[in-house]
């Protein structure tokens, strides 16, 4: 035979009556408040775990008219990026007491973003952060950005609150790190031009050259992933005369090239030297270890929530920049003599 507490799901009222407390002092242990006992609140955190009391998040929702949900909207969530952007706003929100609710869209169209944003609208969302890459993504943002709170995260120029690790800046430490090292016919293989953070990359290795008086180098267009990045390094292998160094899109185009160059036996970096973006989980690993941009996707979590919870308050948010840092390792030396 079970008792009534047994046959149902414990309520705050049980756990107060068992530990002796009021349901006040119950909800102030449940929420880390300081006026509680050292002693009452062991008991009290005793009587929660042996009854297996969880607090009822839907009527916490309903009386307090917060939902403590946030949510984010990802592209290419498979890609280090965009996957680091996502855990960096995870941890913030989490340790701001905010719990997350991720749809990850296949594609970067505006009516399948426009479904994430109406799903947080209907989940009850405060929130979201919305990694936008392109314009339909940033179109669909800012559609619906007066009827939800919405940071974006992008590298675009936009009247959206926004944040973003300076992509421009990043890639002119990469393209300025080889010019230093000595390198005067440097390529690039970029990512999908029509996304801002490829664009803007691009856009950086170009005028860097012409602020170096250097010539334009090889470029081709990329897709973010290793298979195309190992064949336009083939096609590099190939030249007669070949770049001397080759600024990489990303460290997953990186890798497909490291691999190209080792199959024609081109050795890097004495042959050819090259430099990823992202500090890709893994890239420290690689033959030779891989020169990199490192984006600090912790403190770009942090900044995103800090500016979407006081945009909820209803104040102005803050304005932060993220500069990226530069990661010297071996794939990357001198141009041969």
């Amino acid at each position: 035979m079970t008792t009534d507490t047994e046959a149902r799901a414990p309520s705050i009222v049980d756990v107060a009556e068992l530990a002796g407390v009021s349901r006040q002092t119950v909800s102030r242990v449940i929420n880390d408040h300081p006026a509680v006992r050292p002693d009452t609140r062991r008991r009290v955190q005793d009587v929660i775990a042996r009854l297996g009391y969880r607090r009822n998040a839907a009527a916490r929702t309903l009386a307090s008219k917060k939902s403590n949900v946030l949510g984010v909207a990802v592209t290419n969530a498979q890609l280090s990026g965009p996957s680091g952007a996502l855990l960096g706003i995870d941890q913030a929100a989490r340790r701001a007491g905010y719990w997350v609710s991720v749809t990850f869209l296949r594609d970067h169209t505006q009516a399948e973003m426009d479904a994430a944003l109406l799903h947080f609208l209907d989940q009850g969302a405060e929130g979201a952060v919305v990694i936008a890459p392109n314009q339909p993504t940033l179109d669909a943002a800012a559609q619906l950005a007066d009827r939800l709170p919405i940071i974006v995260a992008t590298s675009a120029d936009t009247q959206l609150h926004s944040i973003d690790v300076d992509q421009r800046a990043g890639a002119i430490r990469a393209v300025r790190h080889l010019i230093d090292l000595g390198h005067t016919d440097i390529a690039h293989i970029s990512g999908p031009l029509n996304e801002f953070q490829a664009a803007e990359r691009a856009s950086a290795w170009s005028d860097e050259l012409a602020q170096a008086n250097l010539p334009p180098g090889f470029f081709a267009e990329g897709d973010w992933y290793p298979e195309t990045g190992y064949e336009i390094g083939r096609r590099i292998a190939e030249q007669d005369n070949r770049p001397t160094a080759v600024f990489a899109g990303n460290d997953m185009m990186a890798i497909g090239l490291l691999r190209a160059f080792t199959e024609a036996g081109i050795k890097v970096p004495s042959e050819i030297s090259v430099v990823g973006f992202d500090n890709a989980v893994g890239s420290a690993d690689l033959v030779p270890p891989l020169t990199t941009i490192n984006q600090d996707f912790g403190t770009m979590g942090e900044y995103c929530l800090e500016m979407l919870i006081e945009l909820i308050e209803g104040r102005e948010p803050s304005l932060h920049t993220v500069l990226p840092e530069l990661i010297v390792r071996a794939s990357t030396a001198p141009p041969r003599a």
